[in-house]
């Protein structure tokens, strides 16, 4: 089996490689995508077919639109403060709580993640606005710093979430099927999160220490007036986004755009909208998408010539090798992609192995429909992808996260602060594999 596939086994060293030396991972596919075709003698009519494939596939995408405008939308909110204030006002919430801070911090992660999406802009949100009070209270380093990045990765799997509408392009399915489905399980690892700190909390209370009521009461507004000052407008622009989707009221597009439009209202009420922010917010978006959509199309042209030289042969060989059931099978895949995880970045994985896994799902048989086998295979997928933005060595959130620490916060701590937290995403991909209808009952009862 390796003579005859020697060229696709080839081309994945070689991307692990170029991975490896720190080389831009949008160049190393599209590179690596050049050079093998050319080493294959791969004939010109098949090179037309992937600028077909590039152009009509990714470029004129319709669901792509989507992605500036979620993009504009979290970071609009990020600059207006909205977060900031939320903070303060869940921190005079919990402050008499065991953690309340840490679990202000959880639940902002989920309140933002619902209404950004976007891992970088709500960790390093968060650990500039949540870090040094935790740590000015005496919380254990590493409890501070593993409820923000852990917190701040809720993004990328609650929706609105720019991985779910990219996972909706590649696997032809329902963006707002993904949206639903995600939902109850991203709001679950929340409480997850928020157990743990509670438990924390009462075993080790030292870690932990209750705010100075001091600092709480810094402002007057009544907490019933300063939690709906706060809390209703990001509620607000949550439920007109996945509201429009999930009852069939919009696309998700359009409630991109409903989005983006609810996060310049918000910024207008909160007096923060001037043209330094506006070009900022332009600015940054447009960064994003690029690299977004630049990592899309590499991968695309690579994924083609993967398959071209039997790529996707070699993964039924390999399947049909393994003789595993369909359960077993399906754990050895989540195995593999925790693994990739700490190497590639999600967006790597979800365009270069999901399109070669898709066959293989789609003919297993777990009980349901092959539809409802997609949207729960691709839950399963995100919550694993989830982790990888903090498993080491090249954990996203993880270095986001350094980056707005000072130079008395070490690495390893930062590692050593997110193992319960990958843990409990563990065992929230567990409970979602055990029990299909975490996933599968909203899509069903919408």
């Amino acid at each position: 089996m390796f003579i005859e596939y020697m060229l696709p086994i080839l081309m994945v060293v070689c991307l692990l490689i170029g991975i490896f030396t720190g080389y831009p991972v949008a160049f190393v596919l599209g590179g690596l995508s050049i050079i093998f075709s050319l080493v294959a003698d791969v004939p010109l009519p098949y090179l037309g077919i992937m600028g077909s494939r590039i152009f009509g596939g990714v470029v004129e995408n319709w669901l792509y639109i989507a992605i500036p405008l979620f993009v504009f939308m979290g970071l609009m909110l990020e600059k207006s403060g909205v977060a900031s204030r939320l903070l303060l006002t869940l921190q005079r919430l919990f402050g008499q709580v065991r953690g309340g801070l840490a679990i202000s911090v959880a639940l902002l992660g989920v309140v933002m993640a619902a209404s950004t999406g976007i891992v970088g802009a709500s960790v390093v949100m968060l650990g500039m606005l949540a870090l040094p009070v935790m740590l000015k209270q005496n919380y254990k380093e590493e409890m501070a710093l593993g409820v923000v990045a852990a917190s701040g990765t809720l993004g990328i799997l609650i929706p609105p979430s720019i991985m779910l509408v990219l996972m909706g392009s590649i696997m032809q399915v329902s963006v707002g099927d993904l949206f639903k489905a995600a939902l109850i399980p991203g709001l679950m690892l929340g409480v997850l999160y928020i157990a743990f700190l509670l438990f924390m909390g009462w075993l080790k209370p030292e870690w932990m220490p209750l705010a100075d009521p001091d600092d709480l009461d810094a402002d007057t507004t009544p907490l019933p007036l300063a939690l709906l000052r706060d809390l209703v407008g990001p509620v607000f622009l949550m439920v007109a986004v996945l509201g429009s989707i999930m009852m069939g009221i919009a696309t998700p597009t359009e409630a991109a755009a409903i989005g983006a439009l609810g996060a310049i209202f918000l910024a207008i009420f909160a007096s923060k909208l001037d043209y330094a922010t506006l070009r900022d917010v332009c600015y940054d978006t447009s960064k994003s998408t690029a690299m977004i959509v630049f990592i899309v199309v590499a991968a695309t042209a690579f994924s083609l010539i993967f398959k071209k030289l039997g790529g996707d042969y070699l993964i039924m060989d390999i399947v049909d090798s393994i003789g595993l059931g369909p359960y077993g099978l399906l754990l050895s895949i989540m195995l593999m992609i925790f693994v990739l995880g700490f190497f590639l970045e999600w967006i790597e994985i979800s365009y270069v192995v999901l399109p070669l896994l898709l066959p293989v799902i789609s003919l297993l048989d777990f009980g349901m429909s092959t539809q409802a086998t997609l949207v729960w295979f691709a839950i399963l997928m995100a919550i694993n992808l989830q982790t990888s933005f903090l498993t080491p060595p090249f954990g996203y959130a993880l270095f986001y996260l350094k980056g707005v620490t000072d130079s008395s916060v070490k690495i390893t701590t930062i590692y050593r602060s997110i193992i319960p937290y990958v843990l409990l995403q563990v065992t929230g991909l567990v409970l979602c594999i055990v029990f299909p209808a975490i996933v599968l009952w909203l899509p069903g009862l919408l």
